[in-house]
């Protein structure tokens, strides 16, 4: 779908409301094939945005997990890493 997209749930610490608006909105955006939607659109557009960050939240209450929380710091560390192995030259390769 979209490498943009991550996860959500399970992080210490938690995705913020914040967080989870702008996935859906990343997610209405990709769906939609708008990236800002025309005047005529805009309603519908935000009204799904709205939805799928309620239905979000809703999911998110409602989910149980007996694994560990996950590092938000160190997921990103380790994305970061990855971005290098993946988009630099066999040159410039250093993972710390």
């Amino acid at each position: 779908m979209c490498r943009s997209i991550q996860p959500l749930f399970n992080f210490d610490p938690p995705a913020t409301e914040a967080d989870i608006r702008a996935a859906a909105l990343q997610f209405v955006r990709k769906i939609s094939g708008f990236n800002r939607p025309s005047k005529a659109n805009e309603a519908a557009f935000n009204a799904a945005v709205d939805a799928i960050t309620t239905a979000s939240i809703q999911l998110f209450e409602k989910l149980e997990t007996t694994a560990p929380l996950r590092n938000r710091a160190e997921m990103q560390l380790r994305a970061k890493k990855l971005a290098v192995l993946r988009f630099s030259s066999p040159n410039e390769r250093k993972i710390e």
